[in-house]
């Protein structure tokens, strides 16, 4: 049996095109301009697994399906400075933030998938803030969505979010 374009899946399978990027959903094409009409074609959510951050990739999810555009989510790994100063700790903290990482990567695109919105989910290592800063330059980002911090230490020292506001390249949603 010959199999026509016309019956081939709305959607495109998983693909790998770098070791820390993975697509979902279909692909994400331009939509003609009209006046009044042209929102965010790039929106870029962090996620570090948190309630606020579920609720942050969420509510870019909705933004993306609602505008027709593509939605990033950015997983972030990064362990704690105090994790890499005890033998033998550094290697199963990197272990336990890549298994999450695989986890909300299953989660964010079967959830995509369902709501066919084309996502790009990446996974990287460092400091989060430059890192959704990288990501969202290089992905010519047209929003951020992130989730408030539930840390109290980040109301004195300053939050991601708050950095990413100060930073002022991009509008940031920032998620209670």
């Amino acid at each position: 049996m010959t199999v026509e374009p016309a019956d081939q899946p709305a959607y495109d399978p998983p693909r790998t095109e770098q070791p820390d990027r993975v697509r979902y959903g279909p692909a994400a094409a331009p939509s003609p301009f009209e006046r009044g009409t042209d929102g965010p074609k790039v929106v870029l959510a962090g996620v570090d697994g948190s309630v606020t951050s579920m609720r942050a990739v969420a509510y870019a999810a909705g933004l993306a399906r609602r505008q027709n555009s593509e939605l990033v989510v950015v997983f972030v790994a990064a362990p704690s400075v105090l994790a890499g100063l005890t033998p033998g700790v550094g290697s199963q903290v990197q272990d336990a933030l890549d298994e999450l990482g695989a986890e909300l990567r299953h989660e964010i695109g079967s959830a995509a998938e369902e709501l066919g919105v084309p996502l790009t989910f990446l996974g990287r290592r460092g400091d989060p803030y430059a890192e959704l800063r990288t990501v969202a330059d290089e992905m010519r980002a047209d929003m951020v969505v992130v989730g408030a911090s539930t840390q109290a230490g980040h109301r004195l020292v300053g939050s991601i979010a708050t950095r990413l506001v100060k930073s002022g390249h991009w509008p940031v949603t920032v998620v209670p």
